[in-house]
């Protein structure tokens, strides 16, 4: 999902697991781990290291090419994510039950996604942009 473009983004800036860890605040192989994907990196997290990075989260998922979009925001919009995340289900007639059972999680945390409990989690980001083709960077009101 990410692992490729994180280690080759680190290893063009070269720069450190350890310099890594420290922005993020978390130990040095909670970092590796992430790299590596043996743990799922937050979205918080991630969103944190596209910045850092210059990079759009499309790129990091390898999505696309193009490291990164035009007026691109730092920062995740819940309501636009929210309001997108809708719009995703109606373009697609879908129901939060059936989109739920598409990215395997309960209906309630798709319920939690559009009341803006809950950013969406990195994983379930990545099968919902890969299934319906959209960007992450959009759904995440970071990009018109």
């Amino acid at each position: 999902m990410y692992k490729k473009r994180l280690k080759e983004l680190r290893e063009e800036k070269e720069v450190k697991q350890k310099e890594l860890a420290n922005l993020l605040g978390i130990k040095e192989n909670t970092y590796s781990e992430y790299e590596i994907e043996y743990k799922i990196i937050p979205i918080k997290h991630l969103n944190t290291l596209c910045n850092y990075f210059n990079v759009s989260i499309d790129y990091i998922f390898d999505l696309t090419n193009f490291r990164s979009y035009p007026n691109c925001n730092n920062k995740i919009n819940k309501n636009l994510m929210k309001i997108r995340l809708k719009e995703l289900r109606k373009k697609h007639q879908l129901t939060q039950v059936k989109l739920a059972n598409t990215i395997n999680v309960a209906p309630s945390t798709i319920s939690d996604y559009e009341r803006e409990e809950n950013v969406i989690a990195t994983p379930f980001l990545y099968d919902i942009c890969k299934k319906y083709h959209i960007s992450a960077d959009y759904l995440l009101g970071k990009i018109n």
